[in-house]
């Protein structure tokens, strides 16, 4: 047997301790999950037609006309800045119930045109510019509602005092700031205005109005309430859109309330099969 040279036997000595010394990468969480993802740009909106089903009330002084100048001109200033995202769907705050194909098959043949809804001046407009035949209506009920056919005096004990009438200082707060946005879009123009509302801090403060107020209920009857009511149902809304997308490659426009939006951001920037992409980056 030869013997090893001293060269050989240090050189064996300093690559095991550099063996032992060596500290192995720890990998990125997201590097286990594929880097293309279906894209979803989120058009949180008020609703231009002012049905005032919310709980804020919106005075005829702070409305505006989206048929009459200047608005109909930054509808269309808004419409050319989202087909920029090209979509290759889009979904809409509808029900199946709303034909929402049907009805972009009678826009495109001229009917509708003076409808208000965003629905109609965004959704509609921006699918028949861009040839495209098909929007999918993927709003969705809450799962309170199909408890309450089950249990309706639980459901009323639950429920009872959540008005959002109450002495919350941060109520008080959110209150001020709604009545702030809600006057806006009169003096501001309606793309940029668009872009303040689904801004990260905006969306984030809006569904911050969700846990303050009735969410401080006694017993937790609050946590409870928005679980099976608000959240569920844009969760709801969420499975549906997984539904509707078919793979990476789609390119998925959403238009909702922005109410909506601020939940549906947070899903989908923790999903690992979409990639949010912020309204105001468009190029």
């Amino acid at each position: 047997m030869k013997k090893l040279s001293l060269i050989t036997l240090v050189t064996i000595c300093f690559n095991t301790l550099n063996l032992f010394g060596q500290k192995s990468e720890i990998k990125q969480p997201s590097s286990f999950f594929p880097k293309e993802k279906a894209q979803v740009l989120v058009v949180g909106t008020f609703h231009f037609d002012y049905p005032n089903l919310d709980v804020n009330k919106i005075n005829d002084g702070d409305k505006i006309d989206v048929l009459k100048e200047p608005k109909k001109s930054e509808i269309t200033e808004l419409v050319n800045y989202i087909k920029k995202f090209k979509p290759t769907k889009i979904a809409i705050e509808a029900t199946p119930k709303w034909n929402a194909t049907e009805k972009l098959r009678q826009y495109k043949a001229g009917n509708s045109r003076n409808e208000r809804d965003e629905r109609y001046q965004i959704a509609l407009r921006v699918a028949s510019e861009m040839k495209m035949d098909t929007i999918y209506g993927i709003d969705a009920g809450s799962f309170d509602e199909d408890l309450v056919k089950l249990d309706s005096v639980y459901f009323q004990k639950l429920f009872k005092g959540f008005d959002f009438q109450n002495d919350d200082k941060f109520n008080a707060m959110y209150m001020k700031w709604f009545d702030y946005e809600e006057k806006l879009p009169v003096t501001t123009n309606l793309l940029k205005y668009i872009k303040h509302i689904n801004t990260s801090e905006s969306h984030k403060l809006g569904y911050g109005a969700y846990l303050v107020g009735d969410f401080k209920l006694d017993n937790q009857r609050g946590a409870d309430i928005l679980s099976i009511w608000w959240y569920n149902r844009n969760l709801r809304i969420f499975r549906k859109l997984q539904e509707i997308t078919e793979s990476s490659k789609d390119r998925i426009l959403v238009i909702f309330g922005n109410g909506h939006a601020a939940v549906l951001r947070q899903l989908l920037e923790s999903s690992p099969e979409y990639k949010f992409i912020e309204f105001d980056s468009l190029k």
